[in-house]
């Protein structure tokens, strides 16, 4: 059983997740962080370090060496790939971008890889998040998923330690601790990091809930410089004196958004509480909601800030999005129906997004007895089992991933060509992390979506995200939008020749009594077979008298 950190965000109730999670777990629960078990409060044992800067060992930060081709680069030609890019940088003193891999001067090992993978020029991402990361600065950035940011994380964390401090031979000698929400992005941040370091002789570990802890403390003691992890594992080492951050001088939060939004900002705070604070601080997310930003200002000192694209939500512009609404009991053999013509594309690998563990489980079940070649994964499954099914689903033998929100980040496929949103998601963060599974690497991709009237509080959203990328919005979203949008608006469900009062309304004032009604517009529309009343009014205070109104439905 994984720890707190697949809890799927507290949706589901009964035995599919509605038990206390077990301590030390690799991810997180809801908003309001993972409920205390029988072990307390994850990290209530570590005590906040009182460091004496003078004391400390120095340790250098600024090691970028800037290319002869970039100080040649006029400031005109700067700001022009900027533009290009839609690079936007805040902050003092940030150093301009590399348009080539080889202005970077990555150390050889890393520069063989890059070769190998014949890839012609940085993301802007890494463009303007490298030279900004190897001077020394603290740095936030913001850019959507698939768009290199793993990369930029694991080449900065090799081409820090080629520079290293002498390191003992033995004992902790942790200098790098990258953050992660989920184990999967954890692993991939890995996988990135000794594909790339191999020949650096740069030792690393991947801590994360949900896997033995053995192998991993066994890793941590025999002496690693990079550490990847989940939060919950790590508090749990950190509280039973398996490792410590002493000597830790570089922190990677990457997903920060994805991991308040998970409920791990309290481990997080205990977290940093360990770490000397004139150490170097990078933040990586996808959003810039105003929590992300207040991490920022609480961890980052004089940091520059890069966003990649449009500040507000924005998808891949790689991704056609297309948004199907609809209700509840059309949408089984809508996916059925699309996933036909799907599956008659030479690439049809797909991920299936649904709200619970449940739900996945159920659907899973389904479609395998009809013999599509499906398999689902969720925080319920073991390591192993996740594992196990996802390379399945990677190496094209179960072109078909049912998943819970555990694998809307950090899961890098790159061949995905297809996301449905069986069930819309609760924010429109997440939509965007889901779809963001497709386009991977600059290529293309779809995502359907099924929209219904119990996602109505997000259609606004969802349209504000499909007109920033020039996606067509289907007129019932709009219509939907508009009926709950700006005005004070009630939904009824009503069977036919069924008469309901619709509103009695009452005063919500005390001490005096007004009631000026200055418009009430009715209206009614019939999505599926469900017919549905509008009801909306516009009032200065909120504040009536008694009124009753009756509307009978014609079969």
């Amino acid at each position: 059983m994984p720890g707190f950190s697949d809890r799927d965000r507290g949706r589901d109730r009964g035995r599919y997740g509605g038990g206390p999670p077990r301590f030390g777990g690799g991810g997180g629960g809801n908003r309001g962080g993972p409920p205390p078990g029988k072990f307390g409060n994850p990290g209530e044992r570590l005590r906040k370090k009182h460091w004496n800067l003078d004391e400390l060992p120095k340790f250098q930060k600024n090691f970028y060496q800037e290319h002869p081709d970039v100080t040649r680069r006029p400031l005109q030609e700067v700001e022009q790939y900027r533009r290009s890019k839609e690079v936007t940088v805040k902050g003092r003193d940030c150093p301009k971008p590399i348009v080539k891999f080889h202005e970077a001067a990555f150390p050889s090992y890393v520069m063989d890889v890059i070769v190998k993978q014949n890839w012609t020029e940085p993301t802007p991402i890494q463009s303007q998040g490298w030279p900004v990361a190897l001077s020394g600065k603290d740095m936030v950035g913001i850019a959507q998923t698939g768009s290199g940011k793993t990369l930029a994380v694991s080449v900065i964390q090799l081409d820090f330690f080629f520079f290293k401090p002498f390191q003992p031979r033995w004992g902790i000698k942790l200098m790098c601790l990258v953050l992660a929400p989920t184990r999967e992005l954890a692993q991939q941040v890995q996988q990135v990091a000794a594909e790339y370091g191999r020949a650096s002789r740069l030792k690393s570990t991947c801590i994360y809930g949900g896997a033995p802890k053995g192998p991993q403390i066994r890793d941590l003691e025999r002496g690693v410089e990079i550490c990847i992890a989940t939060p919950g594992r790590l508090i749990d080492f950190l509280e039973c004196g398996k490792t410590n951050l002493r000597r830790c001088t570089y922190l990677v939060l990457d997903e920060a958004d994805r991991m308040l939004d998970m409920g791990f900002e309290p481990q997080i705070r205990k977290i940093v509480d360990q770490i000397r604070p004139d150490r170097q601080t990078l933040m990586w997310s996808a959003t810039w909601p105003k929590e992300v930003r207040q991490l920022a200002e609480d961890f980052l000192k004089d940091y520059v800030q890069i966003n990649i694209g449009a500040l507000q939500l924005s998808a891949n512009h790689n991704i056609l999005q297309i948004v199907d609404v609809c209700n509840d009991l059309e949408k089984e053999d809508k996916l059925i129906r699309l996933l036909e013509e799907i599956m008659s594309e030479k690439e049809n690998k797909t991920i299936i997004f649904v709200e619970t563990k449940r739900r996945c489980d159920e659907l899973t079940r389904r479609m395998r007895r009809d013999g599509w070649p499906a398999m689902g994964i969720h925080g319920d499954k073991s390591q192993q089992e996740r594992d196990w099914v996802l390379n399945e689903f990677r190496y094209g033998k179960a072109p078909i991933l049912i998943a819970t929100d555990v694998a809307s980040r950090g899961l890098d496929v790159e061949d995905v060509k297809f996301v449905i949103n069986y069930d819309y998601p609760n924010s429109s963060e997440d939509y965007i992390h889901r779809i963001g599974r497709t386009a991977r690497s600059q290529k293309t991709g779809t995502a359907y979506t099924f929209f219904t009237p119990n996602n109505m509080k997000q259609a606004s959203d969802l349209i504000s995200v499909l007109r920033e990328a020039n996606q067509a919005i289907n007129p019932k979203l709009i219509q939907m939008a508009e009926d709950r949008g700006g005005k004070m608006s009630f939904l009824f469900t009503l069977g036919f020749k069924r008469e309901l009062d619709l509103l009695t309304i009452f005063s919500l004032a005390s001490g005096w009594h007004v009631s000026i009604l200055v418009l009430f517009d009715i209206s009614a529309s019939k999505i599926g077979d469900q017919e549905y009343i509008y009801c909306n009014y516009y009032n200065f205070y909120f504040i009536f008298g008694h009124l009753k109104l009756s509307y009978t439905t014609e079969g």
